[in-house]
């Protein structure tokens, strides 16, 4: 394949990454513009982004086994459709039902593009050119999530919420038409059948672990609800695990997992995933805390994403040359050594103080993330790039719910526990408390990256025979 062709390919592929970080980014900015409008609370309003979200990690797995079966062209192409019609239908909603419900149908568009995207790049390049190609794609979501909150407060002050969802419209038609036009078919698996009760088994096992634990503190961990939610969660995962060593041709062949790069490289990204949202939730928590305006806010959680924008496709080109098990590594060690020096922040801290300890995550992050995924996808057989990509992008959301999760739990108990000891009363009293458990948030998350960097020193390198057993003859 010529270079051109390549890179054409590429870009069409970061048009579909980039729209979901972009789109969810820009619409945390609108949620208290949508309660007051519909006149809905804070509660029903979450379900914006948690039916997203939800829907989203639900499916990501078993769109990576269909792009192995009906090919990545087809499904890419099927998400960036739907995707684009559901925006408009976002756009349009006239209640808060009706968006919640689009949302979800919005994620589903979204999981399509997302779970091929890798499949697609890592089927295109040659393993020499894998890194620089996945780092692209790492640029296009970090770029998603750095203008997403700019793009999205510019489109609700100058022409009001539902632009942030219609803007997706022009965008998605010349996505579609050029991904249609450059992205070759691919080859299926035309001898597989999708196995319809894993996929079910898997979506029960996620939606419900992602529920309660997104939900549990909201609905008590140990109520009646949240214990049906996790009971039924554990069964669904039993069930699908009994069910993918018996059949023919699984959902998810288990087998993967006995390959150590691919093991460890997922479970990297899960611990590297959770630590970052935990970052992520309670930062801004801090800094409105600390006196900070909300476009200083705003301007200061952009350092993260930012770092990761020009650091993602150097760490690949060097992945290329080095390997993934050093780059990985270091990176999860210095998002460590950031959250640490997170930790160390107090209310007399300035923006510098600020900023260059997420441009230090930014930094670790982007020399993480692109080794690690191309990592993970040289590591699984051609036949399975999409389940892999699938497994892959699972690993990221789940890390996100849970880090999300984990954050405000941690802290909402060490808050309390300190609100119960410390010698101070009144403001003095809140005001420590709320510190010194922010502090030790972000010390768990460092010691969360920690694991991180543990798990990928153990990956050693990829096990070609295990590989090669996978593959389709």
């Amino acid at each position: 394949m010529e270079f051109q062709d390549k890179y054409k390919i590429l870009l069409a592929v970061l048009i579909g990454t980039l729209m979901g970080p972009l789109d969810g980014s820009a619409v945390n900015v609108a949620m208290p513009t949508l309660s007051e409008f519909f006149n809905a609370g804070m509660t029903t309003v979450s379900w914006v982004s948690m039916a997203y979200l939800l829907v989203l990690s639900g499916l990501l797995l078993t769109y990576g086994k269909l792009g192995d079966l009906i090919g990545y062209k087809k499904l890419f192409l099927s998400g960036m459709l739907l995707f684009t019609i559901s925006s408009a239908l976002c756009g349009l909603s006239p209640f808060i039902g009706f968006l919640i419900a689009s949302r979800a149908l919005q994620a589903a568009g979204a999981g399509m593009m997302m779970a091929v995207a890798p499949a697609i790049i890592t089927t295109t390049f040659p393993r020499q050119e894998m890194g620089r190609a996945l780092g692209f794609n790492a640029v296009a979501v970090a770029a998603g999530l750095a203008i997403g909150p700019s793009v999205g407060g510019f489109l609700l002050y100058a022409l009001g919420w539902r632009a942030i969802f219609l803007i997706n419209i022009p965008i998605g038609i010349v996505g579609y038409f050029w991904a249609k036009k450059v992205i070759p078919e691919g080859q299926t698996l035309k001898k597989a059948t999708f196995d319809i009760l894993g996929a079910l088994l898997g979506f029960t096992f996620l939606m419900m672990m992602l529920f309660y634990i997104s939900k549990g503190q909201e609905l008590g961990w140990t109520s009646i609800y949240a214990r049906l939610l996790i009971s039924v969660s554990i069964a669904a995962f039993i069930l699908f695990i009994i069910h993918e060593k018996k059949t023919k041709d699984p959902m998810l062949d288990l087998k993967l997992f006995s390959n150590r790069t691919f093991a460890s490289g997922n479970m990297s990204c899960l611990l590297n995933f959770t630590a970052q949202y935990i970052m992520v939730f309670l930062t801004p928590f801090y800094l409105n805390k600390a006196g900070f305006s909300p476009g200083q806010v705003g301007a200061i959680m952009t350092a993260f994403p930012l770092t990761v924008l020009f650091v993602a496709p150097l760490s690949g080109m060097l992945s290329d040359k080095l390997g993934s098990l050093l780059l990985s590594s270091v990176g999860a060690f210095i998002c460590s050594t950031s959250l640490f020096l997170m930790g160390t922040l107090g209310y007399d801290s300035s923006f510098f103080d600020v900023v260059w300890r997420l441009v230090l995550f930014g930094l670790g992050n982007g020399l993480f993330q692109t080794p690690n995924n191309s990592s993970v996808m040289g590591s699984a057989p051609k036949n399975m790039q999409g389940v892999a990509s699938g497994v892959l992008a699972t690993m990221r959301n789940v890390g996100m719910v849970v880090g999300v999760a984990v954050g405000s739990g941690f802290f909402t108990l060490r808050n309390n526990y300190y609100l119960a000891i410390l010698p101070y009363s009144g403001s003095m009293l809140v005001d420590e408390a709320f510190l010194k458990a922010l502090k030790d948030a972000y010390f768990l998350a460092a010691f969360i990256d920690i694991l991180c960097m543990l798990a990928s020193l153990v990956r050693g390198k990829k096990d070609e025979s295990i590989k090669e057993k996978l593959e389709v003859q």
